[in-house]
């Protein structure tokens, strides 16, 4: 599929584009995250129906940044000219939106950073059968419909002296003469599906090298159907399929191939059976005193990569060796230093530090402008994430979850935190070093101030809940029934500090919330979406000091963490609680305790690495247990 002209966008900008550009090529200004959207999407209407088959797709694509050397201010528009322009590409389905906005599901499937002159480049694409590539502009403007009538305000010398007023009028001179940073596409090429391999994996999972062999014939034999049956379904069950289960697929098979289905239909359908069986659905865990080989293999594949056990874990499973313990460590070695325990990483941060709620309460647009400009959602989980593989790869203690000399950015996240580092990438994330005793650890990190906030404010008693549920493993007991919540001031006339005293001064929240309130008020300096403040609005100082209930006492965030690292015992054993429940998929039971008791014990006594740590919960009895 070729594409060359014609390119219409966005109903609100094409009277323009046709005037300036007569629809030659596609034009992005604004970011995704704007609000009211112009540019931000790039959509070929002519390719509306998306591709005819699921599978990898080439787009080769003529394209180039335009006016990234700009003559406006960097605050007025937000783009750095220092940085290249970023294109990205994403998918989209026109029967689940309208293609130049925003859709619910939009994965970035690459990105390019384009040269200033006009250039050919190819990408390599994953695109589900009836979705389009959409392309946008991943360091663009922000809400760029407010910034027509502003250009001409704020720069008149940009513009001819002939205006009239408007906004259609406004759009088309910012757009003829304001030179805004924007990226034209004038050509682009579409091919494939493109197979790396073939059979594709799919299909070799499905039929192994039975599958050529079974298309050209048209039909299976019983010898072929029992060994690819028996084949799949011990990789789908976790464990030997029965001859009885690969019995009743077969009979499956050979029942739909007699009600005139082709043979690959009839398999597939055997396949579906399998696949909606609950021995396929639910982890299967036999045994008395200990699990099964096979059902020992699937707890740890689906604890550290959140898949099935490979060939090499099927294997040690199937001769008995992973019951030993030294197989068993050297397993869990192996897969920590597999990319697959990624998903281990963003499994745990999600159950652990609730993570998997970022963004569930949105930052407010124009307090937090930045937020959805610079794509900082992203960014504060991605530090998080490579915070936790370092510590994993390089078995750091666990004590730098409370409190660290460095930390991962990227260029965004480092001036979110006002970091003064030099970075090689403008958009790749580099480990730095903190010198600001603020940021270190979790407790500075945007990811977990902005999920402990809701997106307007700041509350001490959410963080100090917060803190004690996830970080320290001692949740406070529920408030009383009869007592009133916590009235908003929307006046600004007293402090949240002043409204909370009000709740501790009656005598039923007292015990509660002296435990609560100075673990969140040692965080209040951090704003909802974990910016640094000094004063709340009007110019009110903040106040971070508190008391904890041991009677040692502190000023500001960084004291805090410090009385946190002179007793870690707590955090210890609330990390270790809430990695074994995470690991075996249930509740700890008093049963538990012992061997919680006995993993902390090891913490407290210098082995703290966090790969330790896991390497102890997977040896541990609960662990290999049913």
């Amino acid at each position: 599929w070729t594409f060359t002209d014609g390119f219409r966008q966005q109903p609100e900008i094409d009277q323009v584009h046709g005037k300036t550009a007569k629809f030659e090529y596609l034009i992005l200004y604004d970011v995704r995250g704007a609000d009211k959207h112009e540019g931000a999407y790039a959509p070929i209407h002519a390719f509306a129906k998306g591709v005819p088959y699921d599978g990898y797709y080439d787009i080769r694509l003529r394209a180039q940044a335009v006016n990234r050397q700009h003559p406006y201010d960097l605050k007025f528009l937000g783009t750095d000219p220092s940085e290249p322009l970023r294109l990205g590409v994403v998918p989209g389905d026109r029967t689940v939106g309208q293609l130049h906005k925003p859709q619910p599901i939009e994965p970035l499937l690459a990105t390019i950073d384009l040269s200033d002159e006009p250039e050919w480049y190819t990408i390599r694409v994953w695109l589900d059968r009836g979705y389009t590539p959409r392309f946008t502009f991943e360091n663009g403007l922000m809400d760029v419909r407010n910034l027509w009538g502003q250009l001409l305000k704020k720069y008149p010398e940009q513009f001819p002296e002939s205006k009239r007023p408007g906004i259609v009028e406004a759009r088309y001179n910012a757009i003829a003469y304001g030179k805004l940073p924007q990226i034209h596409i004038d050509d682009v090429e579409i091919s494939g599906p493109i197979y790396e391999q073939w059979p594709r994996a799919s299909q070799r999972a499905a039929l192994g090298d039975d599958f050529e062999a079974v298309v050209e014939s048209g039909q299976i034999s019983d010898e072929q159907l029992q060994r690819q049956l028996s084949r799949f379904l011990s990789r789908a069950y976790r464990r030997p399929a029965t001859d009885e289960e690969v019995a009743r697929i077969a009979g499956i098979v050979r029942l739909r191939e007699s009600q005139g289905l082709p043979v690959l239909e009839a398999y597939a359908d055997g396949l579906k059976a399998a696949l909606v069986s609950p021995h396929f659905l639910y982890l299967e865990e036999p045994g008395e005193k200990q699990l099964s080989p096979h059902a020992l293999a699937a707890r740890l594949s689906y604890f550290l990569w959140a898949s099935p056990p490979d060939a090499e874990l099927r294997q040690k499973a199937e001769s008995g060796e992973i019951l030993a313990a030294d197989e068993l460590r050297r397993q869990t070695d192996r897969m920590l230093q597999d990319e697959r325990s990624n998903a281990f990483i963003d499994g745990f941060l999600g159950s652990w530090l609730t993570l998997n709620e970022l963004g569930a309460s949105p930052p407010d647009r124009s307090s937090f402008r930045e937020f959805y400009h610079y794509d900082l959602d992203h960014a504060m989980r991605e530090e998080t994430r490579l915070f936790t593989r370092h510590l994993i790869d390089a078995n750091l203690s666990v004590r730098n979850f409370l409190d660290s000399d460095f930390t991962f950015v990227n260029k965004r996240l480092a001036a979110h935190y006002g970091l003064d580092v030099e970075l090689q990438d403008p958009f790749a994330f580099e480990q730095v070093s903190l010198t600001d005793k603020r940021r270190g650890g979790l407790l500075g990190q945007a990811s977990v101030l902005t999920v402990t906030a809701n997106g307007i404010d700041t509350s001490p008693v959410v963080r100090g809940v917060w803190l004690l549920e996830n970080l320290l493993g001692t949740p406070p007991t529920p408030p009383p029934p009869d007592v009133e919540p916590l009235d908003p001031d929307v006046r600004g006339a007293t402090t949240i500090r002043d409204q909370i005293q009000k709740h501790r001064d009656n005598p039923a929240c007292y015990d509660c919330h002296r435990k609560i309130d100075p673990l969140g008020f040692a965080l209040e300096n951090f704003d909802p979406i974990g910016g640094w403040r000094a004063t709340y609005a009007r110019n009110r100082p903040i106040d971070a000091s508190g008391e904890l209930t041991d009677g040692h006492s502190f000023h500001n965030v960084a004291e805090f963490k410090q009385l946190l690292l002179v007793r870690p015992d707590t955090f210890q054993r609330g990390l270790t609680e809430k990695l074994l429940t995470y690991s075996i998929g249930r509740e700890l039971t008093p049963g538990d305790r012992p061997h919680v008791d006995s993993m902390t014990a090891s913490l407290q006594s210098g082995t703290d690495g966090f790969r330790n740590l896991i390497e102890q919960v997977v040896l541990s009895t609960p662990f290999r247990t049913p």
